[in-house]
């Protein structure tokens, strides 16, 4: 290859083409949104566990008699007295804990104050001790005092499957305070679930003792918004390059491929 045809290979114009730009163009405005939103949802993200801290982080208060708005008291710190209607506890579908396969037992539980029936998740029992007569030391009788963490129940979606019409006796899918209500002809229930907290449930003087283990706060919000971030901006950059590199002609033709036989000198 002769001194010219050298140069001319190293030559190269950016002359990109309409289809390949209009490409690229759409790819840039995808992949860089995508980007930017997961940014806001990190921000979102973050304000929300914020909040969450705060509220898990208040002195415990009394539930209310009426709850109007139950977002306000998602993941508060509360009380209550009254009794667990035993006779009327259901099994909700857990993940394995502690390697074991089981249930989280949800007991209603009748207020003191006459303020009605609230669900409280008590905890876990393994398979085996599905049945309660299995399990009497966790069987509380009388009026006991309560503390624990207020949770939303989660709607059915893709990842959280629908409760169907399940049979008596037959564990629910995921907690809804209606659907159970009217399953057990118990009248109005509150919209919330209070998850029991360990070493809570205390019978008070003269009722007898026994309860299941509660369950730890927890709150379970996946925060991967940044890396997911900083994956679409990286296909952007990377996008860009290709676009940069595959459109850059070479000057002796005009084009992308190698010069031709006469300016070689072949």
């Amino acid at each position: 290859m002769s001194a010219a045809a050298a140069e001319a290979e190293e030559r190269r114009r950016f002359r990109p083409s309409l289809g390949a730009t209009l490409v690229t163009l759409l790819g840039l405005a995808v992949t860089i949104g995508l980007g930017t939103w997961q940014m806001e949802r990190l921000q979102w993200k973050e304000e929300l566990i914020a909040r969450i801290d705060r509220r898990m982080a208040e002195p415990p208060a009394p539930l209310p008699a009426r709850i109007d708005d139950p977002t306000a008291w998602e993941f508060r710190l509360v009380t209550l007295a009254g009794r667990f209607l035993n006779d009327k506890e259901m099994l909700l579908i857990a993940r394995p804990h502690q390697g074991q396969v089981g249930y989280e037992v949800l007991t209603p539980f009748q207020r003191a104050d006459g303020a009605g029936i609230v669900l409280v998740n008590r905890g876990f029992v393994p398979m085996d001790l599905r049945d309660p007569a299995t399990r009497p030391a966790a069987r509380v009788e009388g009026e006991v005092s309560v503390k624990g963490i207020v949770r939303l129940p989660q709607p059915p979606g893709f990842f959280q499957p629908g409760n169907g019409n399940p049979a008596p006796g037959s564990a629910w899918m995921r907690a809804d305070p209606p659907a159970m209500a009217a399953a057990l002809s118990l009248g109005e229930v509150a919209p919330v679930v209070v998850e029991m907290l360990p070493g809570q449930g205390t019978v008070l003087p003269g009722a007898p003792k026994g309860t299941l283990a509660g369950i730890a706060p927890r709150v379970e919000l996946p925060n991967n918004h940044l890396q997911y971030a900083l994956t679409w901006y990286g296909l952007a950059v990377t996008l860009a390059g290709i676009y940069v590199l595959s459109q850059r002609k070479r000057a002796d033709t005009g084009t992308d491929g190698r010069p031709d036989d006469r300016i070689s000198g072949a």
